[in-house]
Parts: structure tokens; sequence; C-alpha cells
């Protein structure tokens, strides 16, 4: 294998100015350059530039629109492109009327925090966001429970049946919210969670706490949700509201306050029979809903960066330094370009870098996707994270830290997930004119009640008055609307989890239904990918040319001889007793096998042993032409034959290619391989498009030219080296049985390995996409409904609620059809790693 190039990663933004070293008329350090938080891209508009930020505390859809909306009307801003899935922005400006620092100072106003987009954020930072955001869910929904608690109003045998449903439903919930801080606090918070539920149910059955008690403890749970529990969004609701903006935290504060302002109507007792708990009870749920969708978003989040985790674990702890003829074990952060590393037998490679003196054979599996290890001796390249074979080489540091192999694939990995379009969007767009449209029809519903009852009446009717504003609040929030998109996913996780598929991401699930070009790896996605004996011949008997092949090879542990081996034994071949074996590393062996001198390796292993290969140079060519790997065999000088190995066309990959031809894809093969090797796998499965010698981000490259034409890809790989182009797909496919990296790295999993369940997977994309839109438009006849009655001024917030409780259930009905198994299997399926073996996570932050 040639030397692999750098990947095209541009350095970071320049350094910032401080003091000390000179570069021209102005001073950087390298303190300063830590402090910008922005990364410096090339611009596709002319005359203007680029910056990446890397934007912390984006909960939810809106929030990409709020963002985009102040900084578009910023001055100079001319594009911005804002990723909930991995919290970046991308903003093309014209340099001449802004900058950088104008540019996320907007960011800092509107609530929102930043940090370094030429770092990966610590991973155990998510984690412990996840567990903070899980604590103040929690709470939130402890407030919810003891406010149902103190409206709640049921005898008889459901006095006992309701709060031991709230009990056995509520109790594992929590327990699994909580469960990445430990087994412990998940137990405490689940059983403290119910206790004030428990005690406000208890003191309103049996009289102790009465009606103006309820009100005034409903009163304190709604202020205090919105807050201590709920700060945030007061202040972001804040930010967007003194710009104009009108977004989703606009309408929950002015919702909130709205119940709270009724609240305190009530409390003054001008109103008989006013319902005045449950207007603060408003406030607490509707802010629940809110939270709760919050972490969800942030759950989705967390485990969608384990992709980049698994890359960078890749890479060694420490590294065996050689220094001045000595050696010894140092963390590999403290090697440098230039230093001498010692990578002994089976250890995994910490550093890229040059062979020095020593010879191996290398797993660059991870990197090529190749099956058959490749051998490395002095002046071979060497990848971090790949598995050193039987030697023991000696090798010279070339590129460390950010710019390994590794961390540049991560960070390809990284960008091309940024900024995947999907149907979620759509949804986006309806509720930036949905939420300012509430908003106005709440005002004029409540004015429209005082004005016209004053000049009616000559008395304002305050109470229908604020019945409506409040209603058309309550029944106007977005909260079926928000779930619609969700939970048919949900739905489409559990059908595609039947059938051996795992969805990772929703938004790119559903988009697999308007995929029209697919890019399939070849080596384990066409092929299986791994190294067997494919074809024999001989020039005396078949049987006796594979067992002394075999016999002669039985001592290595080389993966040809192994594959040599196991085609002997399934053949039922009896080995005979080998002696004086000797392996020449890189080429082949010599064995005496029955009396006989044996060669097995190379052909011009042989060749330069006297052994006449011409008899059978024809059919080696032709062999070595389609990729396979030939051995030859020779015994006491006599050319015993050749033995072909390589990889296979998996059993179900011809019907696969024909089915995704007859549903209008076009499929497109692409592979490290060279071209005669591509060429004769197209050939048997059907592919007429070909793409070969590819690295990984020519891979990448060739998918988002791909994307440049107009069509929608998909991407089908299983190693490493197929990760940048599975994140910059619309679509990235893993077959289960590849790499780890592949499968964090992909949108869909194939479980089961079969790649015709990619048919499968699109089948139950369109259907997912077609419930979609159902639940947009059921949400939008409850809502709109909703709020032509609420205008009314007759709807009682308790009936809001109600109302919004029904269309929420509706919404889940359809999605689900019946089968609330459904979410649970998907709960498991969103997001899930291979391999769970993480410690319990942490929080740190103050609470």
């Amino acid at each position: 294998m040639s030397a692999l190039p750098p990947l095209a990663i541009r350095p970071s933004a320049e350094l910032a100015r401080e003091t000390t070293e000179e570069t021209g008329t102005s001073t950087v350090t390298k303190t300063e350059q830590a402090e910008q938080l922005w990364a410096e891209e090339p611009s596709h508009l002319a005359g203007h530039a680029r910056i990446r930020a890397r934007i912390a505390g984006l909960h939810c859809s809106l929030c990409t629109g709020t963002i985009e909306k102040a900084l578009c009307r910023q001055s100079g801003v001319d594009t911005v492109a804002v990723s909930l899935t991995h919290e970046q922005a991308l903003v093309d400006y014209d340099p001449k009327l802004t900058g950088p620092e104008k540019i996320l100072k907007t960011l800092r106003d509107i609530g929102y925090d930043l940090y370094d987009p030429r770092k990966l954020r610590p991973f155990e930072e998510e984690e412990a966001d996840l567990v903070h955001e899980g604590k103040r869910l929690l709470a939130a929904i402890a407030a919810s429970l003891a406010t149902i608690a103190l409206i709640l109003e049921v005898s008889g045998l459901w006095s006992v049946l309701v709060p031991a449903s709230v009990v056995i439903l509520m109790v594992p919930v929590s327990y699994a919210i909580m469960r990445p801080a430990g087994r412990a606090l998940a137990t405490l918070g689940a059983v403290t969670m119910i206790a004030p539920a428990a005690l406000a149910y208890t003191g309103r059955q049996s009289g102790w706490v009465s009606e103006t008690a309820a009100a005034w403890l409903t009163g304190a749970l709604a202020l205090t949700v919105v807050l201590a529990i709920a700060p945030h969004i007061l202040r972001m609701a804040y930010q967007a509201a003194r710009r104009g903006i009108l977004n989703q935290h606009v309408l929950l504060e002015i919702g909130a306050l709205g119940g709270i302002v009724g609240g305190v109507i009530g409390l003054t007792e001008v109103f008989p029979d006013y319902p005045t708990a449950a207007f603060f009870a408003v406030t607490v749920l509707v802010a629940n809903y809110h939270i709760f969708s919050e972490w969800l978003s942030l759950l989705v989040k967390t485990r969608s960066s384990q992709a980049v985790r698994k890359l960078l674990e890749l890479q060694p702890d420490t590294a065996s330094l050689v220094q001045d003829g000595t050696e010894k074990e140092v963390p590999v952060t403290q090697i440098t370009a230039g230093d001498l590393v010692r990578i002994r037998p089976g250890d995994r490679v910490p550093v890229d870098g040059r062979v020095i003196e020593g010879y191996s054979t290398l797993d660059l599996s991870l990197v090529t996707g190749e099956p058959v290890p490749a051998e490395r001796s002095a002046g071979g390249e060497v990848i971090g994270g790949s598995i050193n074979g039987a030697g023991t080489l000696l090798v010279e540091a070339t590129r460390i830290g950010s710019e390994s192999f590794l961390a540049q694939v991560a960070r390809h990995v990284e960008d091309s997930r940024a900024l995947k379009p999907g149907i979620l969007h759509l949804v986006d767009r309806v509720l930036r004119i949905y939420t300012p449209t509430v908003l106005i029809l709440a005002t004029l519903a409540l004015l429209g009640w005082l004005l016209g009852s004053w000049a009616w009446a000559e008395e304002p009717d305050v109470r229908r008055a604020v019945f409506a504003g409040i209603g058309v609040l309550i029944m106007g929030y977005p909260c079926a609307m928000g779930i619609a998109a969700p939970l048919a996913i949900v739905r489409a996780a559990g059908e595609a989890a039947d059938q051996g598929i795992i969805m990772r991401t929703g938004e790119a699930f559903q988009t697999f239904g308007q995929i029209r070009t697919i890019v399939l790896d070849k080596t384990g996605t066409l092929t299986e990918g791994k190294p067997a004996v494919r074809e024999i011949q001989s020039h005396t008997d078949e049987a006796d040319l594979l067992t002394t092949a075999a016999a002669a090879e039985e001592p290595s542990e080389h993966p040809l001889a192994r594959a040599i081996v196991t085609a002997a034994t399934i053949r039922g071949l009896t080995l005979p007793a080998v002696q004086d074996f000797h392996s020449v590393t890189g080429f082949g062996v010599t064995a005496t096998v029955d009396g006989r001198a044996v060669l097995v390796g190379r052909p011009g292993f042989l060749v330069d042993r006297g052994i006449d290969l011409t008899p059978l140079g024809p059919a080696i060519q032709r062999l070595e032409a389609i990729g396979r790997t030939v051995v030859a065999v020779a015994a006491d000088r006599d050319l015993l034959g050749i033995i072909a190995l390589g990889d296979e066309i998996r059993p179900e990959t011809v019907e696969a290619v024909q089915q995704l031809q007859a549903a209008g894809i076009t499929p497109v093969l692409a592979t490290g391989d060279n071209l005669p090797a591509a060429k004769h796998v197209a050939a048997q499965v059907g592919i007429e498009d070909i793409r070969a010698g590819l690295l990984p981000e020519d891979k990448a490259d060739l998918v988002r030219e791909l994307q440049t034409e107009g069509a929608r890809v998909a991407m089908v790989g299983d190693g490493i080296n197929d990760a940048p182009a599975l994140m910059q797909s619309d679509v990235g496919i893993a077959m289960g049985s590849g790499t780890d990296i592949a499968v964090e790295s992909a949108d869909v999993v194939i479980v089961r390995d079969d790649l015709r369940a990619i048919l499968t997977a699109r089948q139950t994309s369109l259907s997912s996409y077609r419930r979609t839109k159902q639940n947009v438009a059921l949400a939008f006849l409850f809502n709109g409904t909703g709020i032509l009655v609420a205008t009314t001024g007759l709807v009682y917030p308790v009936w809001a609620m109600i109302a919004m409780a029904l269309s929420v259930t509706t919404i889940f009905i359809n999605s689900l059809g019946g089968r609330p198994r459904l979410l649970f299997e998907a709960i498991g399926s969103v997001g899930r790693s291979r391999e769970d073996t993480k410690p319990d996570v942490v929080d740190t932050r103050p609470t």
C-alpha cells in the first residue's frame, strides 16, 4: 500500500493578536488563540468570509430558527446554516460590514454559550449535561404530578387506581432518565420524584388541604417551575423578544405568564367558582412539556457523539519511546514529530509514522476496509490505530495530535454530520409562522372580549377575556406538532427493528425514501469481507496440492495461511507432520512435508528459487487482475500448482442490486481496491458506475459530488474508511458486521447483515414520511379547531389541558398504531451503541 497523504483538513483560524511572537506588524500568542471561539473556512460567496461556530444549549429545532433570524438581521450576514444535531453554525458574511466578534456577540446575547470549534468537546461534558438536564426534568415532573394531585377530583375506586397507575408508570420512567448518573441516584430520584404528589394527594383526599390552600400551593409550584427549575427558558424568551423574534420560548413564557396572571386573578376571589388552581397548573404542565423536549433532544445529541469518541479511542494511551538507546513507556500525548517509537507484536500503533527498521504485517482494515493485512518494512507508512502483526517495528512519528489520521477522520465525521437536511425542517418552517400567529390571535381574543364587552354592556368581561386569551395560548401551544415527526420516527424505528434494522438518527432515516443514488463499498458490503480459497489450479492432484500447502502453512499465523488451512479442514483433508518449518517474512514459507522439500508463497518467491511458473503464468495474471492473491506451491522443485485467495460476493448481493435498480435507485461502486478488481465485482453484481482507488476523503468527496448534481445520496459501508462518506451522505448505512466506527457513524445499521434489508428500510422510511404528514395534519386540526373554540372565552383552562392531552394522545395512537411496545423498543434503538461499557456519569455542575 502506498503512503497515505494527510486528509485535506484546513488549519483553524489564524492566531489572534497579543504580545510576544512577531508576525509582520502584529504579534500572536497561543493564549489568545485558545480564546478564539470560531474557525475560518472558505466561503462559496465571492468577496465573503465564512466562520464556523459551536453553540451550546440548542435544545429543539426551533432554536435553529431563532439563531438564523437573529444573525440574518445583522448587517453584513448573508447566509446562516445551523445544525441542531451537532450544535454547529456556518455563517457567510461580508468582512467589510461585520466580523466574527460581532456575530458571536449576537449568539451570546440571545442566550447561547459558545465553545471552540477547533476542538472536540469532551464527551464527559456532554454526558454531564445530560445528567443535569435529567435532574431538571425530574424536578419538573415532580412539580407536575404534585399539581395534578392538588386539582384532581376522584372518588371511589378511581381514588386508588389513578395514583397507583401514576406510580407504576412514572417510577420506571424516572429511573431511566437518571440511569446515566448511576443506579443509586436513579433509584433515589425515582422514589423522591413522587413524594410531593403523594403528600398533595393525601392532603386533598383527607381534607387537610382546602381548595384555597390548593390554589396557593399550585401558584407556588408554578413560580418554582418558571423561576427555579427552568429559568433558562425565561432568559432565552426575553433575549428573543427584545430582538423581535417570536419563537417557542416566547410563546411558552407568555402562556406561563398568562396562567400565572389568570391564577392571581382567582386568588383575589373576585369571581366565584373561578378555576384558580387550574390556571396555575397550565403554567406547570406546559413548561414540563418543553423541558421534556429539551432533555430528549440532548439525549439524542449525546448518543450521536459516540462515532467520534470511538474513533479517538482507537489510539493507545501510551507509546514505547526510544531515546539514546533506551526505551520507556510514555503517554502518547508526549510524542512529537520525529520521535522514535517501538511497536511490538500485537500492539496497536500509537502514532502515524514511517518505519525505520523491522518488518511486520499490519491490520489496516480500519483504514482501508480491506481484509488482508498489509506488509510493512523500512520506508513504509503506518497509521495510528492499526494493529501490528508478528514483527517488531521501529517507527518515526510523522503526524501527531490533531494532524493524525484518526483525528482528521474524526473531524471529517463531525464536519459531514453537521449540516444534514431532513423532513424535520418542514415542521420547523411551519412552526416559525405558526408561533407569531398564535400570539396575535391570543392578543386579539383578549382585547376583543375586553373592548367588546365594555362596548356592549359598559362593563369589561375580564373573566371571559382572560379565558379567551389564555385558552388560545394553551390550545395553540405547538406540543402536538412538535411530537408529530418524532413519534412517526419512533414507530418506524420499531418496525425496522423487527426486520433487523437499527435507526440511529430519525431525520436521515425519513430522508431515505427520497434517495435516488446509493454508493456501495465493495469489501465487506458487496463481498463477504474475509480472505478464503477461491480457486485452485493444480498440475497434479488438487487434494495433494491443498494438503501439502496447508501442512506447510499450518504453523504460520498469517491470515492467508490460516485461510489455506481452513480450506483443507473443510474438505476433511488430513495434514501430515511438518518438519524444518521456516518463514521468510513477507514472501512465503519453506518446510519438509512427508520427506519432500516444500515451497509455499508468492510467485516471485518460488521463481527466485528456480521454480518454473511459465505454465501457469496466464492464470496467475488473470487472477491477480481481478484482485486475487496468488500463492504458488512446489515440492522437490516441481511446481504443484497455485491457490487463489480473495473475497467473494455475498449470496444476496445480486438480488439486492436488482431490487435497488427496480426501485429507481442508481447504485455506484466505490472501493479503495484497484480498478480491475472493482470491475470484476461490478460485472458480477450488475453495477455500471465504478469508482476505484479511493481514500477515505475521496469517498466523502464522491458523495458530495453526487449531491451537488441534485441527487439525494445514500452510502453503504462497513469500515472506518467509510465513516466520512457515511456522515456526508444524506443517509449513511452500515452493515452490522462492520467495524464499530462505521456502525456509530451511520444513520441506519443493517443488523442482520443482509443487503436486501436496505429496501425494507426504504419502505419503512416511506411509510414513516406519510405518517409524519398525517400527524402534522391531525395536530393542525386539533390546534386550529381548539384555537377557534378558545376565542369564545368559554373554555376553562382544565378543558384546554384536556384538549391538548387529547391531541397528543391522537398523535400517539396514529404513530404507534396501538402498539405501545414500539415506543420502548425504539427508545432502545435510537442512538444505541453496540456496546455500553461507560461508567456512571457524575454531574459536577452546580444546580
